[in-house]
């Protein structure tokens, strides 16, 4: 039997902040508290579909010290911190489900140190991916973890982003070294070290990386670098048909091309960026690619998939070799998501993602876009399809139930799809609230347990983030397990 949709609407158990808190809070940070409504509900919303009420209140964090005495003073009225650092993220993961207040992080915007002959560089959590860019590119180095928003490092690690570069440079949990965490007493620790590799004890790192602020803040991040390649070259491919493009990415990848970027758009996707950004690239089935190294690894890089791609029907590639054709491209590709928005005035996107064994792409794919063509409701399609990752955004009507209702259908039939065929239910967006309920299917009723005792043994009284990734409630997990079996 199928799995029942997520909740269109969050169970709210938003309880209202004691005034003592609040005066608290006020005292010891002055102008780096706010409580004005405004304010809450910048802090009270990300890129999901749900609407929940703001936090309570709202600091600006500006060092470690401060998120510290937050999380002290709310911990002792039992009071839920929400760590924010631009609001990107797509699955409701800094919403006030439970209330509480949010911390801001992103004045905590220092590169602390860049140790360029290690490979390596400190940053605070606020600081955001250009940011770090900009301040190592005259080190001939620089960090590939590319989500698209210019997210902040914090964010990053706490969801596990990854993004364009993925099938070369791995994601956030192969690119963190080391953390400082402020964790759900308000102490302050840190996770790991600078050196390359360790085996010292249990590995806190990979535990926090991912955690979604649900055991801890993230204040330092420290990160690996690479050297800056010596060419790069970017192109365009274009095919009649969605199989052949995604056939083409999984002979390209079997065969073993360390292709830097490979990323997918359909037509309707294509007409959708075209529109937005002003660009005449051919609307049909289309693969996004990058390919990094020496001048002569580039060639070598180049031919073998220009054949690869003749094979399946690919026309001719369209190079983008300068620093402004390149980022222009990419540029539009990132603003796919806002590309889709425009196209339909006042809608809401729900968005998704899935990621699956590269053998199984085709079969989850595919299948997923003759749903949603299928369904009536305008969609976009974008997949970092080097990893087998792709990601859906249904276009809705805010105001209509039945879209609301449809879209969340299409998005389980995707996940279940990938379930089945060995994948996860996110590869890159994190659980949040949205995929909570397909956690529960993919990890198994012990893996869950797991979870939770590790969340109440260092949060025991569920301050940090509550609502996301899972319920504590075991009893509701089982019902949610009986109802699928």
């Amino acid at each position: 039997m199928n799995a029942p949709s997520p909740q269109l609407h969050p169970k709210i158990d938003n309880h209202p902040a004691p005034v003592a808190l609040l005066q608290a809070l006020s005292e010891r940070f002055g102008a780096q508290y706010s409580a004005a409504q405004v304010v809450r509900e910048q802090h009270g919303r990300d890129e999901s579909a749900f609407s929940v009420p703001p936090p309570a209140a709202v600091v600006f964090a500006e060092r470690t010290q401060d998120v510290a005495d937050a999380v002290r003073l709310a911990a002792q009225f039992k009071v839920p911190v929400i760590a924010f650092g631009v609001g990107s993220s797509l699955e409701g993961h800094l919403l006030a489900v439970q209330g509480g207040i949010s911390v801001d992080v992103s004045r905590m915007n220092a590169v602390l140190a860049i140790n360029a002959e290690d490979l390596t560089v400190t940053v605070q959590a606020g600081v955001t991916r250009k940011q770090l860019n900009e301040a190592v590119k005259s080190t001939g180095l620089f960090f590939p973890v590319d989500p698209g928003a210019d997210a902040t490092l914090g964010g990053m690690a706490a969801t596990r982003a990854s993004g364009t570069n993925a099938v070369r440079y791995g994601t956030m949990r192969e690119n963190v070294l080391a953390l400082e965490v402020v964790t759900a007493s308000g102490e302050v620790i840190r996770t790991g070290t600078r050196a390359k590799k360790s085996s010292a004890g249990y590995d806190l790192t990979r535990l926090m990386v991912g955690s979604e602020g649900t055991l801890g803040v993230i204040t330092e991040v420290t990160v690996k670098l690479f050297p800056l390649p010596e060419a790069v070259m970017a192109a365009t491919c274009s095919f009649d048909s969605l199989a052949d493009a995604v056939n083409t990415t999984i002979q390209i990848i079997q065969m073993g091309v360390p292709i830097a970027r490979c990323e997918l758009l359909d037509a309707n996707t294509i007409r959708m960026v075209n529109k937005h950004s002003n660009l005449s690239l051919h609307e049909g089935a289309m693969l996004l690619m990058e390919f990094h190294g020496s001048p002569a690894s580039v060639r070598e890089q180049v031919e073998t998939v220009q054949a690869i791609a003749a094979d399946f029907g690919g026309q001719t590639f369209e190079w983008a070799s300068t620093p402004e054709a390149r980022t222009k491209l990419w540029t539009a590709r990132h603003n796919a998501y806002f590309a889709g928005i425009q196209s339909r005035p006042g809608c809401k996107a729900i968005t998704t993602d899935t990621c699956v064994p590269i053998s199984k792409l085709a079969d989850a794919l595919l299948d997923s876009v003759t749903e949603a063509q299928a369904s009536g409701i305008p969609y976009f399609l974008v997949g970092h399809v080097g990893d087998g990752n792709f990601h859906m955004g249904y276009l809705i009507d805010p105001d209509s139930a039945q879209e609301r209702a449809t879209a969340e259908q299409l998005n389980s039939q995707l996940v279940q799809r990938a379930l089945k065929l060995g994948g996860t239910c996110t590869g890159e967006h994190g659980v949040g609230l949205h995929k909570m309920d397909f956690l529960v299917q993919e990890a198994g009723a012990g893996a869950i347990a797991m979870m939770r005792a590790i969340k109440q043994a260092l949060d025991p009284d569920n301050v940090m983030n509550p609502g996301k990734i899972f319920n504590l409630d075991s009893s509701v997990d089982r019902l949610k397990t009986s109802i699928r079996h």
